[in-house]
């Protein structure tokens, strides 16, 4: 929340906070008032204060190291000399660029070229995409990777070869993933982006559940492709080109699947709209037509080692890849209504 420190007269800075709804009930603290506070009384009392009036550059370093040590992030904005000590202290120091003198500039991390406040508002939501588009690409590229080691590692066990050549996991990981994970890392801003309090500096990207929906949902599309594996698999090699081809063809649907669900962390895919990410749909479109080349040209089928599928088959990757992606979406619905209630 915003607070003005200024060396203004008491009246001015009460008069112009009211109007800029930082405080309507005239919480104020003027300079003289912190003097006779010790570091420990206000430390207790600064978050209850909103507009502070004819300070000092001590009294402001000093409001910002109370507000640091009460576990708060501060950004400190100022353009003089005076307040260069405070834009040192603060987490993130803000010059101005118009009106800042050098000394502030110098002793900022980021200088405001036009000085105007909204742009910091602005430059805070763009911050909170690029993090959440780093969670959503993480949280995309490791959940399809769990997924294949899950099948690799556990298919032995059942008594079946590997599921997957070499060169199919290389296509998926490389052309078809590369291409989707791309287009997710792109996703347009969440609807409550601005509304919801910030992540701790220290919070590890696997928190918040990133983590948790890595190894779930990994262990959910390996377990659809052992199931599929030990479908198809009779027990002789003839059988193996099938059981490849179809390991492949669900774990590259599975992929596209996932790659339009882990859209969004909280949002269902219905309420973000399918239409919103255009680069991702168009990639997804493209990434299906190349599997189906994959399966049906005779070269590809001699190099990648498939087989072309007949619709059945087809439809039966296709479905269980639309398993995994109704799945997440109502594990969203359920975690949705959960912190509602």
């Amino acid at each position: 929340s915003p607070v003005m420190i200024t060396g203004d007269h008491p009246l001015t800075a009460q008069h112009i906070a009211t109007e800029l709804g930082i405080t309507n009930d005239g919480n104020l603290m003027n300079g003289q008032t912190l003097n006779r506070l010790s570091v420990q009384e206000l430390e207790e009392i600064v978050e209850s204060v909103d507009v502070y009036a004819r300070v000092s550059p001590e009294h402001k370093l000093n409001i910002v190291q109370a507000l640091q040590d009460r576990g708060h992030i501060v950004a400190m904005t100022g353009d003089g000399v005076n307040d260069a000590p405070a834009l040192k202290k603060a987490d993130i120091g803000v010059a101005m660029g118009i009106t800042g003198t050098d000394v502030a500039k110098e002793a900022s991390d980021i200088v405001l070229q036009d000085d105007n406040f909204a742009t910091i508002v602005a430059a805070v939501e763009e911050g909170r995409v690029i993090y959440d588009n780093i969670r959503k690409f993480i949280k995309y590229t490791l959940t399809g990777n769990a997924g294949e080691l899950w099948v690799i590692l556990l298919a032995p066990f059942l008594g079946m070869p590997l599921p997957l050549r070499p060169l199919q996991i290389l296509w998926i990981n490389l052309i078809a993933d590369g291409m989707l994970a791309l287009a997710l890392s792109v996703e347009p801003a969440e609807s409550n982006i601005m509304r919801r309090r910030p992540y701790k500096p220290k919070e590890n990207i696997f928190g918040r559940g990133v983590g948790r929906d890595i190894m779930w949902i990994g262990l959910l599309v390996g377990i659809i492709l052992l199931a599929v594996a030990y479908g198809y698999w009779s027990g002789d090699q003839e059988s193996l080109a099938i059981v490849q081809t179809m390991v492949f063809t669900t774990l590259a649907f599975c992929r596209m699947g996932l790659a339009l669900t882990l859209r969004s962390e909280r949002d269902t895919l219905f309420s973000i709209g399918l239409l919103s990410n255009k680069p991702l749909l168009g990639v997804v479109s493209l990434t299906f037509l190349l599997q189906l080349a994959v399966l049906y040209l005779p070269f590809l089928q001699e190099l990648f080692g498939t087989l072309a599928l007949r619709g059945s088959d087809l439809a039966i990757s296709l479905g269980l890849s639309l398993l995994v992606l109704a799945v997440v979406e109502v594990q969203k619905l359920l975690l949705g209504s959960r912190k509602r209630a």
